[in-house]
């Protein structure tokens, strides 16, 4: 159970997954829904301080070698493709939409590079990510718990 737990919250924090993996692994092992709602939600939003560090300070500095920065522009372009639109002209509300959808490659990863890229307000970009998480994670659990019967 332990383990399980532990698992999960490794995927909601990997950025090959996040809650949208982590949700369904734990309620497929066995963990306690409404537990494995409130870890793997907690566990994603734990997300956005790391990853603002990570842009603020750590990319700062490693922009200076060719391979990094290269890989960084890459990265910043997919990220500002996916949100760019509705984060430029909407702001706040088209950050936490895109983050909302509960697709590959619209969670907290890529709303935090957004964001950043865009220039949002720290706070209202990290609000805009956490209420965005929170519905995704409500839309996967609901349809993790409907399709394995346990509102029962």
């Amino acid at each position: 159970m332990f383990l399980d737990i532990l698992i999960s919250i490794l995927w909601s924090i990997s950025p090959f997954g996040e809650a949208k993996v982590g949700i369904p692994y734990a309620i497929l092992n066995g963990v306690n829904i409404y537990l494995a709602f409130a870890l793997c939600f907690v566990a994603n939003v734990l997300i956005f301080p790391i990853m603002s560090f990570f842009l603020e300070v750590v990319n700062r500095y490693f922009m200076k070698w060719y391979h990094y920065k290269k890989a960084a522009i890459f990265v910043g372009r997919r990220a500002k493709a996916g949100a760019g639109k509705n984060v430029e002209k909407y702001g706040f509300w088209g950050l936490m939409i895109f983050v909302l959808i509960p697709l590959p490659g619209t969670g907290v990863y890529a709303g935090t590079i957004a964001g950043y890229l865009f220039g949002l307000d720290r706070k209202k970009a990290f609000l805009a990510n956490t209420i965005g998480i929170f519905f995704s994670c409500v839309i996967v659990w609901v349809t993790t718990v409907l399709a394995t019967g346990g509102f029962n």
